[in-house]
């Protein structure tokens, strides 16, 4: 498919990047959810075939999708389980979840239970084609409205393990807590939660280590912090 959004061609990623725009923006995002609907195979393909293309376009159309969902149907948060499986957007004619996007084609299609060892049992409606390695730094990226997720940043294919890591070191950095008295390091729950997606325990220690949380050559022990589930919508990052 070939179409515009105003000015500009409407490819998926210039469309996902921009409808997340107007939906910081407050702006209306009808029209930029029936182009990202329209598309077809063909105007997928480097979703397909590009891992940052594909990256970046998925983190959009996830935070994009979240905050939408949360503005039209607030009452889904208070049922976790409901809100992460109802539909959040419609891609090239196929309605996707939340829980589609991060664990069905952001993991791999990688349980969200297991601790990230265990395959993902559901399906969505796009083929292995679309799924991308697990990177956990989607982790520090991806906000479904609850105060302990991350703020939203606009990603871009061509910059998009810059943001990424930039992202992941901000993050990191307002809740990681090393005592380096006890060798010990409190990290984010979510950390538990997809523990495999980081190598495991001592996959983790080394993470930290590469973002400057734990010393060079430290190995402290892990504690995990609880989660703050409470709703808080639009958090997106203010930073210049």
């Amino acid at each position: 498919m070939s179409s515009t959004t105003g000015d500009t061609a409407a490819t998926p990623s210039t469309v996902a990047r921009q409808l997340l725009e107007r939906v910081r923006r407050e702006q209306p995002t009808e029209t930029h959810e029936q182009t990202l609907a329209a598309f077809d195979e063909d105007a997928l393909a480097e979703v397909r075939t590009d891992r940052r293309t594909a990256l970046a376009f998925w983190l959009n159309v996830y935070n994009a999708g979240a905050q939408l969902l949360l503005d039209r149907r607030p009452e889904l948060f208070e049922s976790r389980w409901r809100f992460f499986r109802a539909t959040a957007i419609t891609v090239a004619g196929i309605d996707v979840s939340l829980d589609d996007i991060e664990h069905g084609l952001m993991r791999n299609r990688q349980s969200k239970y297991g601790l990230g060892y265990l395959p993902r049992l559901a399906r969505c409606g796009f083929g292995p084609a679309y799924r991308l390695p697990v990177d956990p730094r989607i982790h520090f990226a991806l906000n479904c409205g609850a105060a302990s997720c991350p703020a939203i940043l606009s990603y871009d294919a061509e910059t998009v393990d810059r943001a990424l890591d930039d992202a992941t070191e901000q993050y990191l950095a307002q809740h990681v807590q090393y005592d380096a008295a006890t060798d010990r390091v409190r990290v984010p729950r979510v950390c538990l939660w997809f523990i495999g997606d980081f190598g495991g325990p001592s996959g983790l220690r080394a993470f930290l280590r590469d973002y400057g949380q734990v010393p060079r050559g430290a190995s402290p022990s892990l504690s995990f912090d609880g989660y703050d589930w409470t709703r808080v919508p639009r958090q997106f990052d203010t930073r210049e």
